[in-house]
């Protein structure tokens, strides 16, 4: 390769860098944007329960039919109800709180595949970035129903764990419906994660256990009984540096 093909090949290159590094810089806009329209819009929605489960359950399938129960008594009770919007559990979750007295929120992603906007949604938010998302998720939370699902619930169940565990939100319930589904998760997280040290005792009390709808309606209720949903002003200070 000649010296001349080489410095127009270091040009080419060096052009492609910065061009992509404005992208990257102009990202950050959308980033911002994204988190000040759903700030926005969804701030004034609570108090909210969020629910998350699998995108892949059948409407037929006894989980979409617990959960839509689940959600209808929640929004029922006054509760909002917010899923990530999609099929499957997202759903049900959304149908549930249609029907009911309160709204149904439906947090939805851009995705290759899978992700398709349900039917039941009072107010739709569409995201382009899961961490915006997800943030949200938490934001509006007064509590997190889980039902069973797959890698994107466990991330969501995750998530939720290591903020409360580490007091970057505040305390909220945190309950596991299913109980059959969840047994072998519990087991390893009590006799591996807790006997080797990884996690303290004490945090699995951050996780309920809850197979009834109207169960997992009282155990929020009775969270929050003596202390009502709005956040104390340490708990918006911390909600600010989530």
């Amino acid at each position: 390769m000649s010296r001349k093909d080489k410095e127009a090949r270091t040009m080419t290159n060096d052009f492609r860098e910065k061009t992509w590094a404005a992208r990257e810089s102009w990202r950050v806009f959308g980033i911002i944007a994204e988190f000040v329209e759903a700030t926005e819009r969804l701030n004034s929605i609570k108090p909210a329960v969020s629910i998350f489960g699998s995108a892949r359950t059948l409407p037929d399938h006894p989980y979409y039919k617990l959960t839509e129960q689940i959600s209808r008594q929640l929004s029922d009770a006054g509760f909002s109800v917010i899923s990530g919007g999609g099929p499957g559990i997202m759903e049900a979750a959304n149908k549930g709180a249609y029907f009911g007295e309160s709204p149904s929120i439906g947090l939805n992603i851009q995705l290759p595949h899978e992700q398709n906007r349900n039917d039941y949604q009072d107010v739709s938010q569409t995201f382009r970035h899961f961490f915006a998302r997800k943030y949200m998720f938490v934001k509006l939370a007064t509590a997190y129903v889980v039902l069973p699902g797959g890698f994107g619930t466990l991330d969501e169940l995750m998530e939720a764990l290591t903020l409360v565990q580490t007091g970057k939100t505040r305390r909220m319930p945190i309950i596991l419906v299913c109980s059959d589904f969840w047994r072998g998760m519990l087991d390893w997280l009590q006799n591996v994660l807790v006997e080797e040290g990884m996690i303290a005792p004490e945090d699995m009390e951050l996780i309920q256990v809850i197979d009834e709808p109207a169960e997992v309606v009282d155990a929020i209720f009775k969270y929050y009984e003596t202390r009502g949903f709005e956040p104390s002003a340490a708990e918006r200070e911390i909600q600010l540096n989530l």
